[in-house]
């Protein structure tokens, strides 16, 4: 299944809707989405290396504004969508011990974390609860955003048909580890803070 789902990304790069796409899943990834942007993103910059940078742009400016409405999600509806969104991830009780580090550590929280595979959209939905400087919560996220996904794209340019060769031969264990990722973030997460 995951098989077929990257080369329909291969072949969806080549359509005239797939930086709509892109910018879909990297706005509903940062607020609400469980799965993270890159599932589109790497196999779009391998069967486009010339877009990559634009990729790139495309999903840092729509997670930053998806960003956006999680933190509002956080500050206006966390007693009802955002605790109901941090009990479906089973995150409940570390959400509130998160919340507390932001008043010594929030600019390297939202920093660090939207850099590792704990799930962006709990960074966003916290920092909306936790009373986070928007104005400060917005620039961080675009260098924080920024920076994942331009490594990508660097890395897309520079070592694109090795990583899509690799990716080729050892789909299987890339994709588990991939999921293992995802799920470690939401593990990390929950344990962590």
């Amino acid at each position: 299944m995951l098989r077929r789902l990257y080369d329909w990304t291969l072949s969806l790069a080549a359509r005239p809707s797939a930086p709509y796409a892109l910018a879909a899943v990297s706005f509903a990834e940062s607020s609400f989405f469980p799965v993270p942007p890159d599932v589109m993103l790497v196999p779009m910059m391998l069967a486009r290396p010339d877009r990559a940078w634009a990729y790139a742009l495309i999903c840092t400016v729509s997670s930053v504004i998806g960003g956006v409405l999680g933190y509002m999600i956080g500050l206006f509806l966390y007693d009802s969508i955002g605790s109901w969104l941090f009990q479906v991830y089973g995150l409940a009780e570390g959400a509130e011990t998160f919340r507390h580090s932001y008043a010594e550590y929030g600019h390297w929280v939202i920093l660090l974390k939207g850099l590792t595979p704990i799930p962006y959209k709990l960074v966003t939905i916290t920092s909306g609860f936790a009373g986070y400087s928007l104005f400060w919560f917005v620039v961080l996220s675009i260098v924080t955003r920024g920076a994942r996904f331009f490594v990508i794209a660097l890395l897309m340019t520079r070592f694109g048909p090795v990583i899509k060769s690799l990716i080729d031969r050892h789909f299987n264990l890339i994709a588990g580890l991939a999921i293992v990722a995802l799920v470690g973030g939401f593990v990390a997460f929950r344990y962590l803070f």
